[in-house]
């Protein structure tokens, strides 16, 4: 089976068959990778890079303040370059806030409760500098801030998404050795070093770099912005986006002009849940057949399962804690279980690392 020019020019916007030199490269030009899984987060910034980097290799970006994971689009987690985070959520704060808002009136958190959470985990972390949720969730209790139940993350979620906290440093858990993230004040970071004059047209020009050929409407997917204001950004983005040749006459997809070139071709992929490859446009039916999508995510609960990738097509799925004995391969052609194994055992090098 061959890969379509749509799939072609993805996997290398991916940086998937073009992978990027460092991970710090493939960070930036990714702009945003869905994180809600930390380890598979990890692993979609590894697998879009030249070199073989190990779990400990990405951890040692958010151990240096380089990367940082946060609520930063449609209330979901992503890890994005430290320098980006303030000007991300300017573009994002406002839809995410409306979006928030249900949830954050049923558990009883209005604008003096955060406040008053904001000045308490600026107290608790002005000599730490860093804390586990756990621990700033004591603090908040200490402080007459209750948190039990969903409260807390809800609280937590709400400062991120106005800039105030976010997830840094790596750190082991006390039971198990399961790696988690430290809280830090967005204020101890290196941010803001190179804001854009306009967040909203840097966002969705992000976007199209990373992901394209794409659409408004998987733009504005992504991003949770009014597909309106998502058209308008791409006309205003100028010569920084391309409409793709192969552009259906119903509607136009766009590509950054510079995409590198493929140096990678025809290895089988292991990607992780939620990966940005499947989940980050409106209509997945160009990765992935429709008889496949709902087996694949997202499911009633919102989980998106990891996939397995031949030549562009979501060829089946895996389970990352099973390692091979968790591959389900689907009826199409072009991808062996000896190739998903191969595929997989690239993930279980890199979390052993």
């Amino acid at each position: 089976m061959t890969t379509s020019p749509l799939l072609a020019r993805r996997l290398r916007s991916h940086r998937l068959s073009a992978p990027a030199a460092t991970l710090e490269s493939a960070a930036r030009w990714m702009l945003a990778v869905q994180s809600q899984d930390f380890v598979g987060g990890r692993w979609a910034l590894a697998t879009r890079t030249r070199a073989a980097p190990s779990l400990s290799d990405v951890d040692a970006l958010f151990d240096s303040g380089c990367l940082v994971r946060s609520w930063t689009m449609r209330g979901t987690l992503h890890i994005v370059p430290a320098a980006d985070l303030r000007w991300i959520l300017r573009a994002t704060r406002v839809q995410q806030v409306r979006r928030a808002a249900p949830v954050l009136r049923r558990e009883g958190v209005d604008g003096a409760v955060l406040v008053r959470a904001e000045s308490a985990a600026r107290r608790a972390l002005a000599e730490v500098k860093r804390m586990s949720r756990a621990d700033l969730f004591a603090a908040w209790d200490a402080a007459g801030i209750p948190t039990a139940g969903q409260r807390g993350y809800h609280l937590l979620s709400a400062l991120s998404v106005q800039g105030i906290l976010c997830l840094g440093a790596v750190t082991e858990r006390s039971r198990g050795g399961a790696r988690e993230q430290n809280v830090v004040l967005v204020d101890d970071l290196r941010t803001d070093a190179t804001a854009p004059a306009d967040p909203l047209i840097e966002l969705i020009v992000g976007y199209v770099r990373g992901h394209g050929p794409a659409s408004a409407r998987d733009a504005a997917w992504w991003s949770g912005l009014p597909l309106t204001t998502v058209r308008a950004a791409l006309q205003e983005a100028g010569d920084r986006i391309a409409l793709w040749a192969g552009s259906r006459a119903a509607e136009a997809l766009f590509v950054a002009p510079a995409t590198p070139r493929a140096t990678v071709h025809g290895d089988a992929l292991a990607l992780p849940p939620f990966d940005e490859y499947y989940l980050s446009y409106d209509d997945r039916s160009g990765t992935c057949a429709p008889e496949h999508l709902d087996g694949v995510g997202p499911s009633k609960n919102g989980m998106v399962r990891a996939i397995l990738v031949s030549d562009g097509r979501v060829a089946g799925t895996w389970t990352p804690a099973r390692g091979a004995a968790g591959i389900d391969l689907f009826d199409v052609a072009g991808l062996t279980e000896d190739h998903a194994r191969a595929a997989v055992a690239r993930f279980t090098a890199f979390r052993s690392g």
